[in-house]
């Protein structure tokens, strides 16, 4: 005879009041179902390292496993390795930022460099500024310090900074609990769309005015497919904090992003992250060191930028072929993602069952708002991970999933259940 033990959560009552407010990632969650073989995911935000060149990977791992065995094995400097900081100088010399490696702290990744600002410079109630929607992994990293995000929509040209400034209005010069702008201006995560230079010289102006800082997070800034070179916020204005990594040209399994910064931003953050992790892997360092400094990377980043591009222009034939003409998407120059926007009484949260059933995954748009608030009939579609024939077979998936709930819709139009939009209700 089998006895049943019910276990009960026992510290429900002893959580932090901030633990309760956060939210699981909806990427993270997917993943599980992405790894299904009938499903075809347009989820997860993920380079192909497949095609990374063994040989190169082998002489930078094999650098760090015999040649610095003693100092990749080993505790480091809480800001990171100097010889890693000079690459990344190095790295951002040939973007137009010039920078010192005093100026540089390095980072798990630049998901760390998010909960490190957010640690240092957060308290509960602060304003933080961000594009709306905005990268799911940054609202997670703010909330943990329980700010008031306030999102500032975007067009075709990035940021609208007219409305930007009329928030900034609202909030008042000389405001301290106005902290940061948080803003992605190259191929936006979700957005995919890129901050024109009117509007980024008008964003320093605006936080010169208003006396806040920006943050820039720039992991996509290499992989652009269309289009000229857009000068980067730092490089305009040194006063902004910089966020860099290799995730996405390089290896996200390696963590290693850095921070850029005035040496005021990175004393406080340097002394945050001695309480969250001591120092960051040596060993990645040193593999990164030796991957950027003693193999041929660029022709790699531009297979990279080759392949990303097809599997653009896939993602957009499909999208023009197969979805519905009350669908509206961005069309991205570079980065991973495209934006699609539907009939404002779509609500892809409860249709991602329908399209896990039909085999394809995507990410809710109300993931990419602070509180969920928004972006119901919204999602974001990756296109950087499957081969161009599977992303189009997945956006013919999803346009039957979005065409079954449109007719459903007709017909309760046609049996006057519902009443139509009125012009002043866009449908997009």
């Amino acid at each position: 005879m089998t006895t049943a033990h019910l276990t009960f959560d026992q510290t429900d009552d002893k959580i932090a009041d901030r633990v309760k407010k956060m939210r699981s990632s909806a990427v993270r969650d997917l993943f599980a179902a992405a790894t299904r073989p009938d499903v075809i995911s347009l989820s997860g935000g993920m380079p192909d390292v497949s095609l990374l060149p063994q040989a190169s990977i082998k002489k930078a791992v094999r650098a760090a496993c015999d040649d610095q065995r003693s100092v990749a094995l080993q505790y480091g400097a809480t800001d990171g390795r100097k010889e890693t900081k000079q690459v990344f100088c190095d790295l951002m010399r040939d973007i137009g930022v010039r920078a010192k490696p005093e100026n540089i702290l390095i980072t798990s990744g630049a998901q760390e460099a998010l909960d490190l600002i957010s640690k240092a410079f957060i308290n509960p109630g602060d304003i933080i500024l961000a594009e709306g929607p905005t990268y799911l992994g940054a609202l997670q990293a703010f909330s943990a310090y329980e700010p008031d995000v306030r999102c500032i929509a975007f067009d075709e040209e990035g940021m609208r900074t007219d409305l930007l400034e009329a928030e900034l209005k609202r909030i008042g010069k000389g405001n301290p609990r106005l902290k940061f702008c948080y803003t992605i201006p190259n191929f936006q995560n979700p957005g995919g769309v890129t901050m024109s230079a009117a509007r980024r010289k008008r964003l320093l102006e605006l936080a010169d005015e208003y006396g806040f800082m920006v943050v820039e997070d720039d992991p996509y800034g290499r992989l652009r497919y269309d289009g000229g070179h857009m000068v980067p916020l730092k490089a305009m204005d040194d006063r902004v904090v910089y966020l860099g990594t290799i995730s996405k040209v390089f290896a996200p399994g390696l963590r290693t992003g850095w921070i850029v910064a005035p040496r005021d931003v990175l004393a406080k953050v340097n002394l945050v992250k001695q309480g969250t992790d001591l120092c960051g892997s040596s060993f990645d360092q040193v593999v990164v060191e030796h991957y950027f400094t003693d193999t041929p990377w660029q022709k790699t980043l531009q297979k990279f930028v080759q392949t990303y591009h097809v599997r653009r222009d896939a993602m957009l034939s499909a999208l023009e072929e197969y979805f519905p003409p009350e669908a509206s998407w961005t069309r991205p120059e570079g980065g991973f993602f495209v934006w699609v926007t539907l009939p404002d009484y779509f609500d892809t949260g409860s249709m991602l069952s329908e399209a896990l059933e039909a085999g394809v995954t995507y990410v809710p748009g109300d993931s990419f708002f602070p509180g969920a608030v928004a972006g119901k009939n919204s999602m974001r579609i990756n296109f950087s991970f499957e081969s161009p024939e599977n992303i189009a077979e997945a956006v013919r998936r999803l346009a039957h999933v979005i065409e079954d709930r449109l007719e459903l819709y007709r017909a309760f139009l046609e049996a006057g259940a519902i009443k139509a939009p009125s012009a002043s209700q866009p449908t997009d």
